[in-house]
C-alpha cells in the first residue's frame, strides 16, 4: 500500500503510481490532511494555460489521499473529520478569455411594417377579409408592399428580404388572388396550377397551413403537400384525386415525377422557389433542374418567383435559368449602403430590374433583435448552457428557447442529459422567488434523423406551447415561423454567415422582439470580427453573469445549502455551484455503459462537424485548436476517449500505410488527432514513464536510410 512516507523514500515506481492516482482522481483540498497536502505539493506538470485571475484555489486543486481513503473512507484532519467529495476541476488550466475587440458598424435593417393596408391593393374582398380576420394582419410588411403589386402584374420576381419578414404571404396572396379569378372555375381534377418548392418538411407543413387559411373563402381550390417521410401510396392517391396548389420538397417531387404516372403540369401557371439558398445548400440543385425540365415540358408560359434571405452565387445561377426578365426586390435600410438603392417614394426599400448576380456583403437583421456573444472555455460550455436555460426558464415569463447544434448526435445526447438532469431532477428550492411561477421545464428535439411522425408532433407541440426548450439542428433554421420564441442560442457556431442569419431569424419575427446568444470558445473569438465585417453587431455577455443564475437556486448549493445564504454573486460560490452541476452531469453520463457510449458518439460527431468548416474560416475553427480533454468535459466525460474509432475523423484518403491495426487508413494528421483524443489531456499531462521514454528516445534505432 502506498503511503506518504513511501512516496518520500525515493522509490521511482511509487512516485509514478502516485502521479497516476493524482490524474485519475480529483479531490477537494478541504479534506486533505495538512501533512499529506504539504508532502504532495510538488510543482505541477505542464499547463495548457495559466489559471484565470482571481481563481479559486480550492475548487480546481488535485491532490491524492492515502489509498485507504480512496475506497470511501474518511480522512482525519486537524481536529475534524469530514467525508471526501469527488469534484470536477472546471476552473483550472483554462485558456484566458480574450477581450473582444469589436468594431462598431452600422447594421443593415429593414423596417418591417408599413402604414399600407391590404384593402389598398385591389384584392378580392373575401381574401382581404380573411387576411384580417383569420391571419390577424391589418397592415403590410415592407417586402409585401413591394412584392405583391409586382406579382399581381404577372411579372417574375427575385425577392431578397430578411427572414421573418412575411415572404410567404408576399407570394401567397397574389397567387390566391390570381387563381380565384380563373374562368371557368378551377376543378380539382385539373391538377396543379401552382408548384411551391421548399427545402424542409417542417416548412412544407407550415406553408401548407398558411395557404390553407388563405383559401378559406375559395373552397374549390385544393392545396396539397408532398414531402419525404410520408407514405407514397397515400400521396399518389391524393395526386389522382387532384391537387391545385402543390407544396413539396424537391426530392419527393422528383420521386413522384419519375414513378407516378398521374402527375402532370399541363395547367401550371406559377412556380415558386421559397428559401432558394437553403434548397441549394441541401444539394437539391439537380432535383430542381429535373423539376424545371418537367414543368417546362408541360407548361412553357408561367410566372416564376424566387425568394431568399441571402443572395449567393448559386441563387443567382438558379435565377438565371428559372426566371424570365425578373424584377429584383430588395428591402434594406441603411445609410450609405450602395446595395440599398432607394426607389422614388420608397424610403424603406428598393425595387428595380437589377441583375440577378447583384449581391451585397451584408445581411439584413430584424430591427428589434438583440444579439449577444459569450466566450466560454470548452470545459465550461455544458454548465454555462444549462445555467442559461435554467435562468431564463425560471425568471422570464413564457420563455421559449431554441438551441442549435451542429449534429443530430449532439441533439440526442443533450436532450437525454437535460431531460434527466434538469427537467426530471430533484425538486428545486428557489432561493429568490420567481416573478412568474414556472411551468414544468420541457425539452424537445428536432433533427433530420427522426422519423417524420416524430418531427411533425415535435413541430406542432413547440408551435402551440407557451414555454419550453427546443434542441435542434439547422433543419429548423429556415423559414419556420415559431411564434413567441424569445431566445436563440447557437451552441455550435454556424459554418456560414447566411446560416447565422437564418438561425437568429427564428426570433424577433414580424416586428416582435427577441434575443440571440452565440457561444464561442476563446480560440474562436475572431469570429466576432467576421460578423462585424458583414455589418452584424453583437454585444458581449459575460460567462460569469450566466453562471450567476445558479445562485438563485439552492439545488446547486451542495452540502452548504442549509448553512449559509448567498444573496450576491459571490465568485467563489458561483464556481462551486457550477462544479456541483457539472458533477451531476458527469454522474449521469457515467451511470452506465450506454450513456458513456452516447456521450462518446456525440463527441465524435462534434469533431467531425468541426472539421467541415469552410477554408475561409479554418483559421478560426480548426480541429488542432481544440483542447480535446476539455471538450470531452463538455460532454460529461471525465476523460477523453482512449479508443477513438477512425470514423471520428474525416477520411482524407485510402490505401494508407498500416501504422497500427485500429488506425488503418488514417493519414499522419489524422493519427495525431486520434492520439490527442485517446489521451486524457492534450496539453502535456502524460504519464511519467512515457515522458521518460521520450527523453531517452526509441529503444532501437535502425540504420539511416540512404538519401535518394
Amino acid at each position: 500500500m502506498l503511503t506518504p512516507t513511501g512516496c518520500g523514500s525515493g522509490s521511482v515506481g511509487s512516485r509514478l503510481q502516485l502521479k497516476a492516482q493524482k490524474r485519475k482522481f480529483r479531490w477537494s483540498e478541504e479534506g486533505m490532511p495538512p501533512e499529506q497536502k504539504a508532502h504532495l505539493s510538488s510543482p505541477p506538470t505542464k499547463k495548457w494555460a495559466t489559471d484565470p485571475p482571481g481563481g479559486i484555489k480550492g475548487l480546481g486543486s488535485s491532490t491524492s489521499p492515502p489509498k485507504s481513503s480512496l475506497m470511501g473512507g474518511k480522512v482525519s484532519g486537524a481536529g475534524s473529520t469530514r467525508p471526501l467529495v469527488k469534484t470536477s476541476s472546471l476552473f483550472r488550466n483554462n485558456p484566458e478569455i480574450p477581450d473582444l475587440q469589436r468594431t462598431s458598424v452600422e447594421q443593415v435593417q429593414e423596417r418591417v411594417f408599413t402604414s399600407d393596408s391590404f384593402d389598398q391593393i385591389g384584392l378580392h374582398p373575401h381574401l382581404a377579409s380573411t387576411i384580417t380576420s383569420v391571419l390577424g394582419m391589418s397592415s403590410m410588411t415592407s417586402v409585401q408592399r413591394q412584392t405583391i403589386p409586382i406579382l399581381m402584374q404577372g411579372k417574375d420576381a427575385l425577392v431578397r428580404s430578411q427572414t421573418g419578414s412575411g415572404k410567404t404571404l408576399a407570394y401567397g396572396i397574389p397567387l390566391i388572388q390570381s387563381l380565384q379569378g380563373v374562368q371557368p372555375k378551377i376543378k380539382r381534377s385539373d391538377g396543379p396550377y401552382a408548384v411551391i418548392l421548399v427545402p424542409t418538411r417542417e416548412l412544407a407543413l407550415q406553408s401548407f397551413q398558411t395557404i390553407q387559411k388563405l383559401l378559406k373563402p375559395f373552397t374549390w381550390i385544393v392545396p396539397g403537400v408532398l414531402m419525404g417521410g410520408e407514405k407514397k401510396k397515400s400521396e399518389k392517391a391524393r395526386l389522382r384525386r387532384g391537387i391545385n396548389i402543390l407544396i413539396a420538397t424537391p426530392g419527393r417531387l422528383v420521386d413522384h415525377i419519375n414513378s407516378t404516372k398521374c402527375i402532370h403540369f399541363h395547367q401550371a401557371r406559377w412556380l415558386v422557389l421559397d428559401e432558394a439558398d437553403r434548397i441549394l445548400d441541401q444539394g437539391f440543385e439537380k432535383a430542381v433542374a429535373a423539376i424545371l425540365n418537367a414543368v417546362n415540358a408541360d407548361s412553357e408560359k408561367r410566372q416564376n418567383v424566387l425568394l431568399s434571405a441571402t443572395l449567393t452565387d448559386g441563387v443567382a445561377r438558379l435565377a438565371d435559368i428559372s426566371l424570365q426578365d425578373p424584377v429584383h426586390v430588395t428591402v434594406v435600410e441603411e445609410v450609405g449602403d450602395s446595395c440599398a438603392r432607394e426607389a422614388k417614394g420608397s424610403p424603406t426599400g428598393a425595387v428595380g430590374t437589377l441583375p440577378a448576380s447583384m449581391q451585397c456583403d451584408s445581411f439584413a437583421v430584424p430591427e428589434k433583435l438583440q444579439q449577444y456573444v459569450a466566450v466560454v472555455p470548452s470545459k465550461l460550455r455544458l454548465v454555462t448552457l444549462a445555467a442559461f436555460i435554467l435562468g431564463k426558464y425560471k425568471f422570464e415569463k413564457c420563455n421559449k428557447t431554441i438551441v442549435f447544434f451542429s449534429s443530430c448526435e449532439q441533439v440526442e445526447f443533450h436532450h437525454a442529459l437535460f431531460q434527466k438532469a434538469l427537467a426530471e431532477g430533484p425538486e428545486t428550492r428557489v432561493l429568490e422567488p420567481s416573478l412568474f411561477p414556472p411551468s414544468p421545464l420541457t425539452f424537445q428535439r428536432l433533427h433530420g434523423d427522426m422519423k417524420q411522425e416524430e418531427r411533425t408532433v415535435t413541430f406542432q407541440d413547440f408551435l402551440q406551447s407557451k414555454a419550453g426548450v427546443l434542441l435542434c439542428t439547422d433543419v429548423a433554421a429556415r423559414g419556420l415561423d415559431l411564434p413567441q420564441v424569445t431566445w436563440i442560442v447557437q451552441y455550435n457556431p454556424p459554418a456560414s454567415l447566411a446560416e447565422y442569419i437564418h438561425r437568429i431569424g427564428r426570433t424577433a419575427r414580424i416586428g416582435s422582439g427577441g434575443s440571440s446568444l452565440l457561444i464561442l470558445a476563446p480560440s474562436e473569438a475572431e469570429y466576432v470580427n467576421v460578423l462585424a465585417s458583414h455589418k452584424i453587431n453583437v454585444s458581449e455577455m459575460k460567462m460569469e453573469a450566466i453562471l450567476s443564475y445558479l445562485m438563485k437556486d439552492n439545488r446547486f448549493a451542495g452540502n452548504r445549502g442549509g448553512s449559509k445564504t448567498f444573496r450576491g454573486a459571490d465568485p467563489e460560490e458561483v464556481r462551486r455551484r457550477a462544479t456541483v452541476l457539472q458533477t451531476e452531469f458527469e454522474d449521469f453520463v457515467h451511470s452506465n455503459v450506454g450513456t458513456v457510449q452516447h456521450a462518446k458518439k456525440a463527441l465524435q460527431s462534434f469533431i467531425r462537424s468541426y472539421a467541415t468548416y469552410p477554408a475561409s474560416l479554418k483559421h478560426i475553427f480548426h480541429p488542432k485548436s481544440l483542447h480535446l480533454g476539455h471538450v470531452a468535459k463538455s460532454f460529461g466525460l471525465r476523460e477523453a476517449p482512449r479508443n477513438l474509432r477512425p470514423s471520428a475523423v474525416p477520411k482524407k484518403g485510402k490505401n494508407q500505410k498500416q501504422k497500427r491495426p485500429h488506425l488503418l487508413g488514417m493519414r499522419r494528421g489524422d493519427l495525431h488527432l486520434a492520439e490527442m483524443l485517446r489521451s486524457e489531456y492534450s496539453s502535456g499531462l502524460d504519464s511519467g514513464m512515457s515522458q521518460a521514454r521520450r527523453e531517452k528516445g526509441p529503444r532501437k534505432r535502425g540504420k539511416p536510410k540512404p538519401q535518394a
